[in-house]
């Protein structure tokens, strides 16, 4: 990693669209949408809760992917300068994202059991200073306004630059982006200048408050529905799931893109799909080691509150699906991407990282259902059904953003001796 070769001159490339991919992706949110609400007619619980677990897993995959975007500009990677472009795709979900959360503020007593217990059990009545729905639906909507603005303005800056350089080749969706991308312009290398110093700056306040906000969504989604139990790993046990599913996300993306253009699989070459194999590899026995640790702790504990939230999820009708979280989760990809041949070989790690986002999606259904409905059933048609309307506003809004902005990111940031250099030559 310490040789980085990145061309001098980077093509422009968008990916292309298809009438076949808009029939896809419109029959796949229509399908969902019609099972949503068939569904809430038949079972509103059940519709409730397939929906906020399809929003946790979506909503974080997307924002993960985005923190992955921030962390290396942190670290300042170069590694990953022709797949950037490809986690920061993902930002493009977080707006329809919050639309989709804002349904969400309307659950009561029938999603979140704390509301009823407050009347008669004093251990929960202790926690009404923060279990009551107005502090839990302002702390939800302000912290998702800024997580997501803060994102979405990270990812300004880092497409910025780029509209400065390629053109809109006639077609007027592409003007109009690039006419709103350059206002107030400063010149190609004032904003790449620019860009750059405020991206440093906002990267670090961008992690911080995604460890907050994403700490305390999965605690009143989930944590809450079982009142009485309560662990503290379980925001970071989130959080880092979540990244770790942007970085798989970001893998299995690549892995697809490289298919879809020369350049692509010109670029995103051997060392970033074994750089991308080896996060992905780590991250899997990261996840498994916090979710060890909280295990362990209760279960040498013994106390019967803090086992609940295990025992529910670890007996019928449960367990089978338990089990299957750990092996998608952490066996899978511990056996398949040992060695550096299956991190660097498209297909292996394609299907090691798709395996990963279906057990991340159990696991998020498995963080909501059994709280609410221990005795099962366990999972229908609908579940799955619901979760095609997520995918298709998920992957359109991934498409859109790969359509109009360039899938390679076309300017780089500068070295810190170059970057200071320029700051003195604007300075004079």
């Amino acid at each position: 990693m310490m040789h980085i070769d990145i061309p001098g001159e980077i093509p422009v490339r968008r990916l292309g669209r298809t009438r076949s991919g808009d029939l896809l992706l419109g029959g796949m949110i229509l399908v969902g949408l019609l099972a949503l609400v068939v569904t809430f007619l038949s079972d509103p619980d059940r519709a409730r809760q397939a929906y906020v677990s399809n929003w946790l897993f979506f909503y974080s995959i997307a924002q993960g992917a985005v923190i992955f975007a921030a962390i290396t500009t942190i670290v300042k990677a170069r590694w990953n300068w022709s797949v950037r472009r490809v986690s920061l795709g993902f930002a493009a979900f977080l707006p329809i994202a919050f639309v989709l959360f804002l349904p969400m503020l309307t659950l009561g007593e029938s999603y979140f059991p704390w509301i009823e217990q407050m009347a008669y059990d004093p251990i929960v009545q202790k926690k009404a200073a923060y279990l009551n729905l107005p502090f839990l639906m302002t702390r939800s909507v302000v912290g998702l306004l800024a997580l997501i603005g803060l994102s979405l303005y990270f990812t300004r800056l880092m497409v910025r630059p780029d509209v400065g350089l390629v053109g809109d080749d006639g077609d007027p969706r592409l003007k109009g982006w690039k006419d709103r991308l350059t206002q107030n312009w400063l010149g190609q290398e004032a904003e790449e200048v620019r860009s750059w110093k405020t991206i440093r700056k906002l990267a670090p306040a961008l992690i911080l408050v995604y460890a907050a906000v994403m700490s305390f969504l999965i605690f009143d989604y989930a944590m809450s529905l079982e009142p009485h139990w309560f662990s503290t790993l379980f925001g970071a046990w989130f959080f880092m799931g979540a990244l770790w599913g942007g970085i798989a996300a970001t893998a299995l993306a690549t892995v697809w893109l490289k298919g879809q253009h020369a350049d692509f699989d010109r670029f995103m070459g051997l060392q970033q799909l074994h750089d991308l194999g080896k996060l992905t590899f780590a991250f899997s026995i990261f996840w498994t080691y916090l979710f060890f640790s909280q295990y362990i702790v209760i279960w040498y504990g013994k106390l019967p509150w803090e086992q609940a939230w295990v025992i529910h999820r670890s007996v019928e009708p449960w367990s089978t699906l338990s089990l299957l979280v750990l092996f998608l989760c952490f066996i899978v990809p511990f056996a398949a991407l040992l060695g550096k041949t299956p991190k660097t070989t498209p297909a292996i790690l394609g299907v090691v990282t798709a395996i990963i986002m279906v057990g991340l999606w159990l696991e998020r259904y498995l963080l909501v259902v059994p709280s609410l409905r221990p005795e099962g059933p366990v999972m229908g048609l609908a579940e799955p059904l619901i979760a095609l309307f997520f995918l298709g506003l998920f992957l359109g809004s991934l498409r859109w953003f790969f359509t109009t902005f360039p899938v390679i990111q076309v300017w780089q940031p500068m070295a810190d001796a170059e970057l200071m250099e320029a700051e003195t030559a604007f300075a004079d």
